[in-house]
């Protein structure tokens, strides 16, 4: 590819498609949002609904009036906002393969996956629920997890197919070492990240997991969600081709914008995990 051949709408396409397929927590989040992005400090509007009261019912006898539904709005920003800018020289390109800047791109689109679900990853804290996990071992690993399920059912959770795990690598080795009746042979699955599941939620093994230090031990915030509980909202707002001015060479830059927020904090566990010495 040449900056004569260079077509904006079929590469920024090429880049939002590699983006979304590095994904992982971003794919676990309720992203319908995303057609309501404006640009960098645009307000996305969550609108949530309340329950609905359900009411016993006599044969021949009137009903009530019908309930007025509270409704509640939320505000989401387009706060964040990455970008990426590289050039390949002519005489590289001549030498390399045709597809070199195709690659570069890919490139482009894996680091920013892996901003973005980092940050994601990094919302643990706003749980509305959270286990404590102190020397892990493959014995009682597994534990957490079925607590983590048993308190979304005791909030209303029921559908286990909306529910997902998110675990780092030495969590994921960890916890299905021995168990391979949760390791899913489903090749799809796998290339999606998913690695089993527990209980019926899939278990997706992350290295953007946060992990950091409290109290002198090192603790892996692995996560229990429901895929509302999260919003996300996402744009590649620009993507441009130019000669960069002083070198012979073919340039690419793009600029990706995105917001993201917890709304639903009671769908969401996390998991400290103390993988011990």
């Amino acid at each position: 590819m040449s900056v004569a051949n260079f077509i904006p709408t079929i590469w920024s396409e090429t880049l939002y498609e590699g983006l979304v397929g590095q994904c992982i927590a971003v794919k676990n989040c309720n992203r319908e949002f995303e057609g309501d992005i404006a640009g960098i400090g645009s307000e996305v509007k969550i609108v949530g609904i309340g329950d609905v009261n359900i009411q016993s019912y006599t044969p021949n006898a009137t009903i009530g009036d019908p309930d007025i539904l509270s409704d509640s709005v939320r505000s989401m920003s387009i706060d964040h906002a990455r970008y990426f800018n590289f050039m390949i020289d002519d005489v590289n390109r001549v030498q390399a393969s045709p597809k070199l800047m195709g690659a570069a791109l890919k490139n482009a689109a894996r680091g920013l996956a892996n901003v973005a679900d980092r940050e994601v990853l990094a919302l643990h804290a706003d749980a509305a629920n959270s286990i404590d996990v102190t020397a892990a071992t493959e014995e009682n690993l597994l534990n957490p997890f079925i607590e983590a399920r048993n308190i979304l059912y005791k909030n209303n959770v029921t559908d286990s197919s909306e529910v997902v795990f998110e675990v780092s690598p030495d969590v994921a080795a960890r916890l299905f070492k021995d168990k391979m009746e949760l390791v899913t042979n489903n090749n799809e699955m796998l290339e999606n990240g998913c690695l089993g599941s527990i209980m019926g939620c899939k278990v997706y093994v992350s290295g953007n997991i946060a992990v950091d230090e409290e109290g002198g031990k090192t603790y892996h915030r692995c996560i229990a969600r429901t895929k509302r509980a999260i919003a996300f909202a996402q744009q590649l707002q620009k993507i441009e081709a130019y000669r960069p001015e002083g070198f012979f060479a073919d340039a690419v830059k793009g600029l990706y914008l995105y917001g993201m927020k917890v709304v639903y904090p009671t769908e969401m566990v996390r998991i400290n995990v103390d993988m011990g010495a």
